[in-house]
């Protein structure tokens, strides 16, 4: 593998007999910082892969970019700084700094708490206006191949995975993180570097379950239709019908549940 993804680590295992010396696969966690020429913009934590992809991806959806041309130049990571990526962005693009600083305070372990933290995080955009409608036969085949390609969870089974899939089904890119958005902003990205865009008549399929912070993500990108094997949250649910997104969960067998955006899911 070009990136160390999971480790190989001594442990001790424990049943009811006794315990033994054993043998066990981590998925590697490691931050990422990420620059704009010199200047740090952000600190993640995911797993070493397809940096670049990541670093993309977020930018586009925390809104600092709106297309790959925004994108001069991507260094890094290297053997000098292997946590470090660094972008040059063409002349002109400006952001505001104190947003994304605000977002970085609130993660997925600490809640979004209040008004004010939801407006601040909240993308300035309008409602998804894809025409895009699949079967619910077509949609209940995505988990398996999702599954299919989860490498590094077969070795560790501690990664979360997003794929983003075309109109008929078809898978484009799998990803693997520790982190839930990481693994999205790398599909995202993915596509976004090799001139996909726009994504109006894709699907973003979650391994998990659906937060607030992918499904805003997927509005940026312009995803119409997000489908997770778990469960949404509230607040996941609420977005998806303000901006006329589809959301399904617990997707499992051929079975699930729509919590907004039924009329793209039909014969």
């Amino acid at each position: 593998m070009a990136d160390a993804t999971f480790i190989h680590r001594e442990i001790v295992k424990a049943t009811q007999e006794n315990l033994r010396s054993d043998e066990d696969r981590l998925a590697v966690e490691e931050p990422l910082e990420i620059r704009l020429g010199r200047s740090p913009v952000a600190i993640t934590m995911r797993t070493p892969a397809h940096d670049a992809e990541l670093a993309a991806g977020f930018l586009l959806t925390e809104g600092i970019i709106r297309k790959a041309q925004d994108i001069v130049r991507i260094n890094g990571p290297d053997r000098r700084l292997p946590n470090v990526i660094a972008l040059k962005l063409r002349a002109g693009i400006r952001f505001n700094r104190d947003r994304l600083n605000r977002y970085f305070h609130a993660t997925s372990s600490c809640g979004l708490c209040g008004k004010t933290t939801l407006e601040a995080i909240r993308v300035k955009t309008g409602a998804v206006t894809s025409d895009l409608k699949i079967a619910p036969g077509l949609l209940y085949v995505l988990p398996g191949k999702l599954r299919e390609e989860q490498e590094t969870f077969d070795e560790t089974g501690g990664l979360h995975a997003a794929a983003l899939f075309d109109g008929d089904g078809k898978l484009l890119y799998v990803r693997e993180d520790v982190g839930r958005h990481n693994a999205v902003d790398k599909v995202i990205g993915a596509a976004l570097l090799q001139r996909r865009f726009p994504l109006d008549r894709h699907i973003l399929l979650v391994s998990g379950r659906a937060s607030f912070e992918i499904m805003q993500k997927a509005l940026v990108a312009r995803i119409p239709i997000v489908a997770a094997v778990s469960a949404p949250s509230s607040l996941a649910v609420a977005l998806a019908r303000e901006f006329k997104m589809t959301l399904v969960g617990f997707l499992r067998g051929e079975s699930a549940n729509i919590y907004a955006g039924a009329a793209r899911i039909g014969a």
